[in-house]
């Protein structure tokens, strides 16, 4: 039910308007409506509908009224009943006059704020709700009166605002002072609005026809507010206010104090829509700058004329704009330029030339590309800005809003952008953070309700990035979509392979802030990125690309450009794992070559636990084989049935991990068991790096199973040559780490160990890494027993990040043992059990279990236990 009293009283129900009575219902409804949720006294609404002259039986009577009022509007409940009177159980917002008052408010205040586009917005939409002379068709005058009142106040408020937008309409003013001849406020806007117009000469008779009626009338002068206005008039200093900020401002300390330092005539912010821009603009500037909106503009000096509250004369508009300029030392705001990129460069080249004093700053989702610019990139806030413009905006709807981890989630997923953060704030007055978060995988859906009384580019998260996407020509949305594809960014090359454009292309998306470019990678904000997905995508083209460069990787891994082409994949770590669980999903045959050019990669940076999922949904994908690719897969999915399929290989062996693998599984070769075609493989094998393997194996061989430290060292070294010959640091730490464990001499150890930590650190090697530092405890432990504790912890923390148990056992073995020498045999117990609760399948767990079960059973043979 809606019921309106701004104009004839009414009621419409959802079937249409319904036929409240004659005056007395009207009257009755009307002053419920007034003061609609409350409970109207009975002898108010006596006095209301009888006046002076009230019937004898006046309580009966307004019952009875009760009752035509309730069979009219045909809801009994409508209209209840209550010992001290009558009340109407609809919500505010159901009757006019209440949203109108809620409205003019919001816009009054949006006004004395300074945002006078939000007023405009708001105060138009309340007095559109007025259909006439207020409660038209009964008497209650004094209730007519104050909402007359209401609406004359809410009228000079929306023209305020249009003066202040440069947009009041002369004729409405002079229409308003000729009903109000003696309200000076309206006389004052219609002198700004003349003025506006660039009618001078009106405006300042305008001004003396005011002077002339007061003193008639009234026998007074102007109020100090007219003469203010006449005094600006005569100067000819009239421009748009700065918009005033409703919200606090949050973060963006660095590029302030970088806006502050720089000497340029001329700077643009550029980033993407969004990023809050405007609002740096704003904020920088002082107090006597010029705003000029060119959002909703076509024609760029136009509107910076009308900016300035001048009017288009015979002169040309750049001219008429440097008469106005050329002597003022301001600051001329050129706000939202890319739509009118090529006029917005052309006068600013212009006015900067023929106004000395004068300096621009503008904003842009791209540069003006004029001599003398300085850019100053407005970047996403950062994670601690982020998360305190979440909180301030959430605390705007909801008071009693409390930061938690998925506050720092949302802000992490938005990419820092300032109105997506916004728009998501907005939610929590209805959602809960977690609920926002889990809804993030739709955030075009999801951030829809922002700012009414915002321009409309920026009332949604797609809005904003629709308007970046519209000015782009064929070719850039072409390679937008394209380059969305790449979830972890793309290099030069990839761009150009996959998408088939050129750098000039990949440039102007850069230069129009859809694309950021850093140390040689181009990547999209994932806000970005997901609306240009939307318009196509290229996963098979982007599979095959990233697959063809781990086959051109894999080889250069073991020589002496490894460091480079290891860096190189850590880059696309990202595209890899997308490239292959596309390729699960729709060519399984192709993820299987990709996981296997891929295994060295992994394992050397230690990403076996992060990838173990995809290898095992692969595995349900392809069939049973008795290949090296499934090899691999078996390694990383389900090493305990690796071991048959290693069985059946013959070589030659390509990928260096299904030796690794087979080391992991079965351990150093037992020279009595009976040799595999694989083992013949191997040792025949003339690959340099492979040979290196053999002659570190030897090396363990020969003092593991004879003893022989001599020929063990002998056999090292000749590795460890082999290894550094091809620049190969993994090898090459693996002998270190051997040589450490044969010399006799603690030091030498020490100095070996952290030859290899150097080694595999310049790797990245996690799984290495935590196990020579597990080893660098070892060597310490009769040295330093404080600093071996120290290594092991670190070890243990690395070997946790790696999911390394069997190291983290062996850690653990190490604390033990430090305890058990401290005398604290029961800590030193519970972390053996600990130790070997972690154990599983596996030489490697094999090895690490039989020690830890010496260990403990050392402990518990002690005097002591």
């Amino acid at each position: 039910m809606q019921v309106g009293i701004l104009g004839p009283v009414e009621a419409h129900s959802p079937d249409g308007k319904v036929s409240v009575g004659g005056p007395r219902p009207r009257t009755l409804l009307a002053m419920l409506a007034l003061r609609v949720g409350e409970i109207v006294q009975l002898d108010r609404l006596i006095d209301e509908l009888y006046g002076d002259e009230p019937p004898s039986d006046a309580a009966n009577a307004l019952q009875g009224q009760v009752s035509r009022l309730r069979r009219a509007l045909g809801d009994a409940s409508l209209i209840e009943f209550h010992p001290a009177g009558y009340r109407l159980a609809l919500a505010p917002d159901q009757v006019d006059a209440h949203r109108f008052a809620s409205l003019a408010a919001e816009g009054q205040q949006a006004l004395e704020h300074g945002d006078s586009q939000g007023a405009e917005s708001l105060l138009s939409e309340a007095l559109q709700l007025w259909r006439g002379p207020a409660l038209a068709d009964i008497d209650a005058q004094d209730h007519a009166t104050r909402l007359e009142q209401q609406r004359s106040a809410a009228t000079s408020a929306l023209i305020a605002a249009r003066i202040r937008l440069g947009k009041a309409d002369v004729q409405e003013i002079s229409n308003l002072v000729q009903q109000n001849p003696l309200d000076e406020r309206l006389r004052g806007y219609l002198m700004q609005a003349l003025n506006q117009q660039g009618r001078q000469a009106e405006a300042l008779q305008a001004f003396e026809d005011a002077r002339e009626l007061l003193a008639d009338e009234l026998g007074t002068d102007p109020s100090p507010e007219l003469r203010a206005i006449h005094l600006q008039i005569l100067r000819g200093q009239t421009h748009r206010e700065l918009p005033a900020q409703l919200t606090s401002f949050v973060g963006r300390q660095e590029e302030l104090q970088r806006l502050a330092s720089m000497t340029s005539r001329l700077v643009t912010l550029t980033g993407p829509g969004g990023a809050g821009k405007t609002r740096l603009a704003l904020q920088s500037a002082g107090e006597n700058a010029i705003f000029v909106d060119l959002a909703p503009v076509k024609d760029v000096s136009a509107a910076t004329l009308q900016a300035l509250g001048l009017k288009e004369t015979v002169l040309a508009p750049e001219d008429r704009l440097t008469l106005a300029l050329r002597e003022r030392n301001t600051l001329l705001i050129l706000d939202n330029c890319e739509h009118v990129i090529v006029q917005a460069a052309q006068l600013a080249q212009h006015l900067l030339s023929t106004c000395p004093k004068l300096r621009i700053l503008a904003t842009s989702r791209e540069a003006l590309g004029i001599t003398g610019e300085m850019l100053c990139p407005v970047p996403p806030l950062k994670p601690e800005q982020s998360v305190t413009l979440f909180v301030d905006r959430a605390r705007l709807v909801n008071p009693a809003f409390v930061q938690d981890q998925d506050t720092v989630e949302i802000c992490r997923e938005l990419d820092g952008l300032p109105l997506a953060i916004e728009l998501a704030a907005a939610r929590t007055r209805t959602l809960t953070t977690e609920e926002i978060s889990a809804r993030l995988g739709d955030r075009f859906r999801l951030l829809t309700k922002g700012n009414r009384a915002a321009a409309p580019r920026h009332q949604t998260l797609r809005a904003v990035v629709e308007w970046s996407w519209d000015l782009l020509d064929d070719d850039e949305r072409d390679l937008a979509a394209c380059l969305a594809t790449f979830g972890g960014g793309a290099s030069l090359e990839a761009v150009e392979q996959v998408c088939g454009h050129d750098l000039e292309v990949l440039e102007a998306l850069v230069d129009k802030s859809l694309v950021e470019a850093t140390d040689g990678r181009y990547r999209m904000l994932v806000t970005i990125r997901e609306f240009c997905s939307q318009h196509k995508r290229v996963d098979a083209e982007h599979a095959r690309y990233f697959l063809d460069l781990a086959r051109r990787a894999d080889p250069e891994l073991r020589k002496q450009n490894q460091v480079r082409w290891f860096a190189r994949l850590t880059a696309e770590h990202a595209n890899f794992l997308q490239a292959v669980e596309w390729a699960t999903e729709h060519d399984p045959e192709l993820a299987l070559h990709l996981v296997s050019a891929l295994s060295w990669y992994w394992y050397v940076k230690g990403s076996r636990t992060e990838v173990e999922g995809l290898a095992q949904k692969l595995l349900t994908a392809v069939s049973e084989q008795v290949t090296e690719e499934y090899a691999i897969l078996l390694a990383l999915a389900a090493p305990e049935r690796v071991g048959n399929v290693l069985e059946g290989l013959n070589g030659p062996i390509k990928q260096p991990f299904v030796l690794i693998a087979w080391a992991m599984l079965n351990g150093p070769p037992d020279p009595g068991a009976p040799r595999t075609e694989l083992q013949d493989e191997v040792e025949r094998s003339d690959d340099p790096w492979i040979q290196g393997l053999m002659a570190f194996s030897n090396a363990h061989l020969g003092w593991v199973v004879n003893g022989d430290r001599e020929g063990a060292i002998s056999s090292a070294r000749d590795a460890l040559r082999q290894f550094h010959d091809l620049g190969e640091r993994w090898g090459a730490a693996q002998v270190l780490d051997v040589l450490a464990t044969l010399t006799e001499d603690p030091r030498e150890a020490l100095d070996l160990t952290d030859e290899a930590l150097r080694a595999v650190g310049e790797l990245g090697a996690k799984e290495e890494l935590a196990e020579l530092h597990g080893r660098r405890a070892d060597r310490l432990l009769d040295i330093d027993a404080a600093e071996a504790e120290r290594e092991y912890l670190l070890a243990l923390e690395m070997a946790t990040h790696a999911g390394l148990a069997a190291t983290r056992a062996l850690a653990n073995a190490g604390l033990a043992r430090i305890a058990q020498r401290a005398g604290d045999l029961a800590k030193a117990e519970q972390l053996l059990l600990e130790a070997q609760r972690e154990l599983g399948f596996g030489w490697m767990h094999h090895a690490a279990k039989r020690h830890v079960e010496a260990a403990l059973e050392e402990l518990r043979s002690s005097p002591s236990q």
